[in-house]
């Protein structure tokens, strides 16, 4: 069966999404210019959501909500705020309920087409081999559905644009088991797993920054070219490849709001925390 989900309603000259978020007190979003450039974007909901069982066991971890919304609809939300409005979505575990979910929200205006995993769970290299046929005219963003921040994502991609690189990956100074490593200008040079020991080295540099992935990047479609022939592969292996003798840049954004709902206790923290979606 073919999936298509692409919306006929058109480019939107103007979105209006008022989105309030608390941080131990209410904050409202940065504002805004107006957009009316269709950039395309895709967003991984495709995962098993093993962390957050029992919440999913029966329904997609991208249909867990905070407060009454789900997490999917934060995500699509957020990018169509800041002029995403051409969006592949990857589907596995319980994709049904994405397709008939978006489809009573008819798309939410948007022009959405989906990725079907549901015979394979690709991870997040081979989730964006499979759907590059929709992101080869121009830079891209990939965001985890999981995810939920105040970012702004159209500067992220006008830095990425401005700067020439290869891909730019979003970063914080925050704890985590493993880190992207990064030199004094900000080139991808390697990753490490502090829990092992682990050490995997694209290039040698000096004055090395730890950085934990935020779980946004910008990409060009030349990635695709550093891609290995399988199916399954993680697009972080794909970077330190490429970092060898391209440049992959850290994007630091300590400044914004930013949450990783893939854990029951942080899902808890998010329904406290961020009000009034």
């Amino acid at each position: 069966m073919k999936i298509n989900l692409l919306s006929n309603t058109g480019i939107f000259n103007q979105v209006h999404f008022p989105l309030k978020l608390s941080w131990t007190q209410t904050t409202e979003l940065k504002n805004l210019p107006t957009l009316t450039t269709n950039m395309k974007a895709i967003i991984f909901a495709a995962g098993l959501g093993t962390r957050l069982r029992p919440l999913t066991n029966n329904k997609p971890k991208a249909l867990v909500e905070i407060n009454g919304t789900p997490l999917l609809e934060i995500a699509l939300l957020h990018l169509k705020q800041h002029g995403f409005n051409d969006v592949i979505v990857n589907i596995h575990h319980f994709g049904e309920q994405i397709l008939d979910f978006l489809e009573s929200r008819n798309n939410f205006g948007m022009n959405l087409e989906i990725s079907d995993e549901r015979d394979l769970l690709l991870e997040t290299g081979g989730g964006l081999k499979k759907a590059a046929w929709f992101l080869q005219n121009g830079p891209f963003l990939a965001f985890n559905a999981d995810i939920i921040t105040d970012m702004d994502i159209k500067a992220f991609y006008e830095k990425h644009v401005e700067s020439g690189a290869l891909a730019s990956v979003a970063v914080r100074q925050r704890e985590s088991s493993r880190y992207l490593q990064f030199d004094e200008n900000l080139n991808l040079c390697g990753w490490t797993n502090i829990k092992t020991g682990e050490v995997k080295t694209s290039r040698q540099a000096e004055n090395i920054t730890n950085y934990a992935f935020s779980g946004i990047h910008m990409l060009s479609p030349e990635i695709f070219d550093f891609m290995p022939d399988e199916e399954k592969f993680s697009i972080i292996d794909v970077y330190l490849k490429a970092a060898k003798t391209h440049i992959i840049k850290a994007y630091p954004h300590d400044g914004d709001l930013w949450l990783d709902v893939g854990r029951p206790e942080a899902l808890q923290k998010a329904k406290e925390m961020f009000k009034n979606f």
